[in-house]
């Protein structure tokens, strides 16, 4: 622990916190990164925000978070990485990086020669996330999205990483929990990489809600306590609800989506959910529920094209 601990040009010494950024070769990205290295040998956690830009909340915790840690209470290092995704956040864009039209949690570990969003997956990956001895990536809904607080985990990594993981998001203490995959998504590699890894999401429609905030606030302060980073007790927090099937439903139009549900709301196997109709008012298509369960998320702007995701259900 005398050596110091370096993530792109930040660096800190034990004890010390240090600022910095990370560059992505190629592209003149650069994304912010603080090191919080405490005086005493621990783990380290890596937690990142704005993998896609327009997600406030986990962004503000991020933020929070580094300036809320001790480096003398520390054991261990924690690395935040609050904005990734920097060109969508300077864009307000949605899902997708406006350099190559690519969502950036979908092209996990990355690639040092593919397009922009591959190589800042392919930086943040091999700088910040591979030497990590837990990862924590704090989403929400988009600008367009509602969501009922929930956390996944990826069920398909060694089943060591996967109970260690497990562990986390029960310690993060959001109401819902999913067994889950996400294909290209960072928390996904990462599991797969052996390095136990949770999603939680909390917040949307670009709101700064402070309840919101506080949720992935606990949730950090619980994990880090849990990994023993940081002193002090865990915050108890109600039995949560296990989520095996996470059902995503998309759109086939291009037109406008009217849903009748709510987020939170409990549905029946074949519910209509919402319709979408073209731009005269005149209906394309109904959307119904493929099975009983919650309503996790859900779309609340208008616009859809094909393949735009409208809602999801926990089954």
């Amino acid at each position: 622990m005398n050596a110091n601990f370096v993530v792109g040009t930040a660096s800190a010494g034990p004890g010390e916190k240090g600022f910095g950024t990370l560059g992505v070769p190629g592209t003149g990205v650069t994304m912010p990164v603080a090191v919080i290295q405490g005086r005493t040998p621990g783990p380290c956690v890596c937690i990142t925000a704005g993998v896609h830009g327009a997600e406030y909340v986990g962004i503000e915790a991020a933020i929070r978070t580094i300036g809320g840690l001790d480096p003398l209470a520390l054991s261990g290092t924690v690395v935040v990485v609050p904005v990734v995704n920097t060109p969508a956040f300077a864009a307000r864009s949605i899902y997708v990086c406006p350099l190559d039209g690519k969502n950036l949690n979908r092209v996990f570990p990355g690639s040092r020669e593919g397009t922009p969003s591959e190589r800042m997956a392919h930086a943040l990956f091999a700088s910040a996330i591979r030497g990590a001895d837990a990862y924590i990536d704090l989403h929400g809904g988009d600008l367009n999205e509602a969501l009922l607080p929930f956390t996944i985990y990826f069920g398909g990594a060694d089943p060591e990483i996967v109970a260690r993981s497990c562990e986390m998001a029960e310690a993060f203490g959001i109401s819902h929990i999913i067994e889950g995959s996400v294909a290209g998504s960072a928390f996904e590699a990462a599991s797969v990489a052996g390095i136990p890894s949770i999603l939680p999401e909390a917040g949307g429609q670009g709101i700064l809600d402070e309840a919101m905030v506080a949720i992935h606030l606990r949730g950090i302060r619980n994990v880090l306590s849990t990994l023993g980073v940081i002193p002090g007790a865990v915050e108890p927090a109600a039995p949560p609800v296990h989520v095996k099937r996470f059902l995503w439903l998309r759109s086939d139009h291009a037109g406008l989506f009217y849903p009748r549900v709510a987020v939170g709301d409990s549905v029946a196997e074949g519910e209509v959910l919402g319709e979408i109709r073209d731009w005269f008012g005149r209906r394309l298509a109904l959307v119904n529920s493929p099975a009983h369960g919650s309503v996790l998320f859900l779309v609340t702007t208008p616009a859809t094209n094909p393949g735009d995701p409208l809602l999801a259900i926990g089954a």
